[in-house]
């Protein structure tokens, strides 16, 4: 088949490589020119995709990179995976629209079109059902068919990937639904199946609602036990030993990525514009860890005040990280940015170390990648703050040479210098 995936970045690009090493002939549509020669050349700049295997489905080609809404032509499937960032703290859904007035102009009688960037229920029937309509002057359900399949791509998951992964499959009739289950199929090992369009995007921003509530709870149960002079990360260990009930969520600096610091402002903003009601367990949590990285700064002021009898303003810190999470590249939305420039904003000279990004200019944070392991001397630095625990990272050295360390994560063992968050 025909392939054509609009958007190629950390979803889009792994779906369109593994659909043509499944053997379908697929176009990746991106609009960033700059991208298109870069993937064109088989450079991937997806950490999750490497050039090797990039290069494999060019070379054999199965995979067309594109910036011309030209080559959608003939398509038997197209799967948009575009951005839905927030603006203004709202949810915005522009580049969905874009997407779909590109493709609306190249949709025949028997095509299928599949949503995947996550979003609000309703989104798939009411916004971009009407666009494709309008455009294509063919009706959706009878003529050509829909469907949303929510992204749930993991970045630096080696374990599970997009094959393994079950993917959730929904159309807006049955034979939609039997149309999208089929490509599905192909480049997945398990599917399954939703009742509707709705229950589909649901659980979607339900999934990450669920992780960011828990998380909330832990960062607020975290703050609660260093007040009461409690080891939260002990108390957690000795929670999770019981075997039904409990499921383990451990504190940080803050939540970042694409998902989790957005996806549940897509529900609770949808339910109260659409019908006036308040999701405050959503709006609790995302107050509560948004001031987490507040939180981090602070704890790490008072410990230079109580300890060195100095402040933030002058100090030389060491940063561990700046990635969301471990084992990636991937900086979007990230708390340890936060922390870097909330200190960096109080007069704190501030060094940036993690391996897996450059000095790109990318939020004037000027990021190094041997500092920790080649030359510098740890000693020389006030405090030590952990944002991102890379395995990179020499934590036992940290741990021998540093004066203080803060460690937001929980992976170092506790010393009279070694604070946990």
């Amino acid at each position: 088949m025909h392939i054509c995936v609009l958007g190629q970045g950390y979803v889009g690009l792994p779906l369109a490589v593994r659909a043509a090493e499944a053997g379908h002939s697929v176009t990746g549509y991106e609009p960033d020119r700059s991208r298109c020669e870069r993937l064109a050349a088989g450079s991937s700049y997806v950490e999750d995709i490497e050039s090797s295997r990039l290069q494999a489905v060019l070379g054999s080609g199965g995979y067309t990179a594109t910036s011309d809404p030209q080559d959608l032509k003939g398509f038997d499937v197209a799967v948009i995976t575009v951005p839905t960032p927030l603006t203004d703290r709202a949810p915005d859904l522009s580049c969905v629209r874009d997407a779909g007035r590109v493709l609306a102009a190249w949709i025949e009688p028997g095509a299928t079109v599949v949503l995947e960037s996550t979003t609000h229920p309703g989104t798939t029937r009411d916004v971009l059902v009407p666009l494709l309509e309008e455009g294509s002057g063919l009706v959706a359900g009878r003529d050509f068919h829909v469907g949303f399949s929510p992204e749930r791509i993991d970045p630096g998951n080696a374990d599970w990937r997009l094959e393994n992964t079950p993917k959730i499959v929904a159309g807006l009739t049955d034979d939609c639904l039997r149309h999208v289950k089929a490509f599905y199929d192909s480049v997945t090992d398990v599917t399954v199946p939703a009742s509707g369009l709705e229950e589909a995007e649901l659980a979607k921003v339900f999934e990450n609602t669920y992780r960011h509530v828990n998380i909330a709870l832990v960062n607020e149960l975290s703050r609660m036990a260093h007040t009461l002079g409690v080891d939260v990360w002990h108390t957690l260990e000795l929670a999770a030993t019981k075997p039904f009930g409990f499921t383990k969520f451990l504190p940080g600096p803050g939540v970042g990525g694409h998902c989790l610091p957005i996806d549940p402002v897509y529900l609770s903003h949808h339910v109260k514009a659409r019908h006036g009601q308040t999701f405050r367990l959503i709006e609790l949590a995302q107050d509560i860890n948004e001031s987490q990285p507040d939180y981090v700064v602070r704890r790490l002021q008072d410990s230079l005040s109580r300890r060195f009898r100095r402040s933030v303003h002058g100090a030389r810190i060491l940063a561990l990280g700046a990635a969301y999470k471990p084992g990636t590249a991937d900086a979007r939305q990230s708390p340890a940015v936060e922390v870097i420039e909330r200190l960096r904003a109080m007069g704190a000279d501030v060094t940036v170390v993690d391996p897996y990004l450059s000095d790109d200019g990318s939020r004037t944070i000027p990021f190094t990648t041997q500092d920790v392991t080649e030359g510098t001397s740890v000693a020389d630095f006030d405090a030590v703050v952990l944002l991102t625990p890379h395995a990179e990272f020499d934590l036992t050295r940290v741990a021998a040479e540093a004066t203080y360390v803060l460690d937001t994560r929980g992976v170092m063992t506790a010393a009279p210098h070694v604070e946990r968050l």
